[in-house]
């Protein structure tokens, strides 16, 4: 009796398992495309913050180039891809992803918007663990300070004044918060020093060679 009782306990449990196994895969594939879509809008979101939809004609998450990991200027610790946004089948703005590894309280995880031009259309801070009220004003949501890279270039200003303002450099940090800013400046110059080395690839193409294709 004690034999049959274990038995059929474990076969109950079994079968318990296996229901709420099947309950949460079902539950996975009903919600994963409806995951994927708020994903995909939300990272829309984000780019178009730097390449408003009237600036360009084409599907920014549909035109991509592959972002190297281990770029001694890029410093991604893993895949991203390059967004490119087109006019009239012409590239004019790339979306580059980036790492400030040195941040106060870790890693920054940026997108850099760089014209054809050389110049910065825009930098946003994807993702950051920085301290509350103070490091987290890089975060666009938290203040404007980021806004202060629009229109720079290598050239603008001079490679000795791309720094912040306590190292005798052009853009401010800000009070009790020193290192964030500094980390942010350091990885914003490399990615411009990274697209101005990579210009041919990452603004070749035609309307006809939209989609993923290979990275530099």
């Amino acid at each position: 009796m004690l034999g049959q009782s274990i038995t059929r306990n474990g076969l109950i449990l079994a079968a318990f398992a296996v229901a709420t196994a099947l309950l949460i895969a079902g539950t996975y594939l009903q919600t994963r495309e409806r995951i994927s879509e708020e994903q995909r809008a939300a990272e829309e979101r984000a780019l178009l913050q730097i390449v408003p939809r009237e600036a360009h004609d084409n599907s920014l998450l549909d035109d991509t180039l592959p972002a190297p990991v281990g770029d001694d200027k890029l410093k991604l610790a893993e895949p991203r891809p390059i967004y490119r946004a087109r006019r009239d089948g012409r590239v004019e703005t790339v979306l580059v992803p980036a790492r400030a590894p040195d941040g106060y309280s870790g890693a920054i995880d940026l997108v850099v918007g760089v014209e054809r031009d050389g110049s910065i259309a825009g930098v946003r801070v994807l993702a950051h663990r920085e301290t509350p009220g103070l490091g987290d004003k890089i975060d666009r949501r938290k203040g404007d300070w980021i806004d202060s890279f629009a229109g720079r270039s290598l050239k603008n200003p001079a490679p000795a004044q791309w720094k912040v303002s306590k190292d005798k450099g052009v853009f401010d940090t800000f009070t009790g918060a020193t290192i964030t800013p500094r980390a942010v400046v350091a990885a914003t110059r490399r990615t411009l020093e990274y697209v101005k080395a990579n210009e041919a690839t990452l603004f070749a193409g035609d309307a006809a060679a939209t989609g993923t294709e290979k990275g530099p």
